[in-house]
């Protein structure tokens, strides 16, 4: 686990007394600040500095966004916010919108509305410290790559280096906080950090020079922050959506010339920064990408989901369908209420994602007992899971009338250590238990690319024809290669 290290904060025109003399201690020069170290790594780094792994494992978290976009546009709240934009604003046929044929938005609106697709399901990538980091970038930098003119499209690997750069970023300014490691409490990661790096992408792909991302940056955080209360509602895809396009529009106003505060991202006593988000935030400057800089990607891999739910869902998932396979085994060929007598779940204590009789898709998503009765009735959870039908089914609300949680204290809300345990009471007295601790698709068990386009099959084909599916895979697969991202682009239109 990441700790902090002690750093030295700046102290700004303070005095101390020392000898019987006053001292004026030396207020840092701009370039030694830690927002002057971001603006300079944005703008400084190359695509020569993304390693093979981190190429490879960035191109997967691509294409499973651009999946989950697509089959995100066909959820009610999408079409919402779809509608919203196309009646409240004019639009000027610039930029493609996920799913939706001849339908073109302004740059922003698009990276809005594909940043909500990406999320209206709850499928998108996550790692640790917590946070949704491809949605609130890859729509941005589609969104920008669209409206450049085609004598200035970025190629490839330009578009993969702004990408890599908007995931870094949120993932350097996350390990700022041992409090950002857990589940969160107060603001929804991707808010926070979200827009942050959709404007470090944006105004690398911009080409802004240090000073620009840096006044991009500090734009951004203004743009923040949004609270957890909003979880499971359908108002919570609208966080990855406002992250991506605020970015955006961050990184713009940078180009024209917006300035904003030169200290945003240190820790200066007495006024709130970036610091504003996570009480224990402790900055670190960012190293120079000459200096041997390691992106986290090369670090970490991503988590990827195999079904549409919150995180924390996969480790119940994944134990109580291992008792379905013992029930199976010494039952009838599918499971019965009548069987059960009581169900208890052995999780982390996170009240939002406590919710004993969710009554709509989106607190089905974020609820422990929906998603380890489903997996203990049906073996599995899946996109259907989560449809009026399957959520009202009689034989599923028996079942979570069963439930019982209990939070050990070896159980943090933290994904990097977690487990989830399932232990079934049986109407006879006999107990069944299941228990995981890394389920598959976590980024120590991460996704192999057979499962991954698998995945990215099953979602893509809910929306266009098998043919444009197979381009759109060896688009992606060829992006580094490719001149422009051009080609990436036409299959998204």
């Amino acid at each position: 686990m990441f700790r902090l290290q002690k750093t030295v904060r700046p102290i700004w025109a303070a005095r101390r007394i020392h000898n019987s003399a006053v001292e004026v201690l030396r207020s840092p020069t701009p370039e030694e600040t830690v927002t002057a170290s971001f603006g300079e790594f944005v703008s400084k780094v190359k695509s020569e500095h993304l390693s093979s792994v981190v190429l490879h494992r960035s191109k997967r978290m691509v294409l499973d966004s651009i999946g989950v976009g697509l089959i995100g546009s066909t959820t009610e709240v999408f079409e919402m916010v779809l509608k919203h934009c196309k009646h409240m604003y004019g639009h000027d046929n610039i930029c493609s919108v996920y799913g939706k044929r001849g339908i073109r938005l302004s740059p922003t609106l698009a990276a809005f509305v594909n940043g909500v697709a990406t999320h209206s399901m709850d499928f998108d990538d996550t790692w640790h410290p917590a946070t949704h980091p491809s949605g609130a970038v890859l729509p941005a930098v589609l969104a920008l790559s669209d409206m450049m003119p085609a004598s200035r499209k970025p190629s490839g690997l330009d578009f993969l280096l702004a990408f890599n750069v908007g995931i870094e970023i949120q993932g350097r300014l996350m390990r700022f906080s041992n409090e950002a490691h857990n589940i969160p409490k107060r603001f929804h990661p991707p808010t926070v950090v979200g827009p942050m790096g959709s404007a470090a992408a944006c105004a690398r792909l911009l080409s802004l020079d240090s000073s620009q991302c840096s006044h991009a940056l500090a734009i951004a955080a203004s743009l923040a922050g949004a609270p957890m209360a909003n979880a499971a509602t359908q108002s919570k895809p609208l966080h990855i959506g406002n992250a991506s396009r605020l970015g955006l529009e961050a990184a713009l106003l940078a180009s024209r010339g917006l300035e904003a505060s030169p200290l945003v991202l240190d820790a200066v006593a007495g006024v709130a920064g970036f610091s504003a988000f996570y009480e224990d935030y402790m900055p670190q400057p960012l190293h120079s990408p000459h200096d041997g800089h390691a992106f986290l990607l090369e670090e970490q891999d991503m988590g990827f989901k195999r079904f549409p739910a919150h995180l924390g869902m996969h480790w119940v998932a994944d134990a109580a369908a291992s008792v379905h396979k013992l029930l199976v085994g010494v039952g009838p060929g599918k499971v019965s209420p009548d069987q059960v007598q009581d169900i208890l779940l052995r999780v982390p204590l996170s009240k939002y994602i406590n919710r004993p009789f969710p009554e709509s898709e989106h607190e089905a998503r974020h609820s422990f007992q929906f998603n380890a009765c489903t997996a203990l009735l049906d073996g599995e959870v899946t996109v259907q899971s989560f449809t009026p039908s399957a959520i009202s089914r009689p034989e599923l609300r028996a079942l979570l009338s069963r439930v019982r949680l209990e939070h050990p204290h070896d159980n943090p809300a933290n994904f990097n250590v977690m487990y989830g345990e399932v232990q079934v009471t049986l109407v006879g007295g006999d107990i069944l238990k299941g228990r995981c601790d890394t389920f598959y698709g976590h980024w120590r068990n991460p996704l192999s690319n057979e499962s991954l386009r698998k995945k990215f099959r099953n979602n893509a084909e809910v929306v266009l024809p098998s043919a444009k599916v197979e381009r759109l895979i060896e688009a992606v697969d060829e992006l580094d290669r490719l001149d422009d991202c051009q080609h990436l682009l036409s299959q998204l239109q």
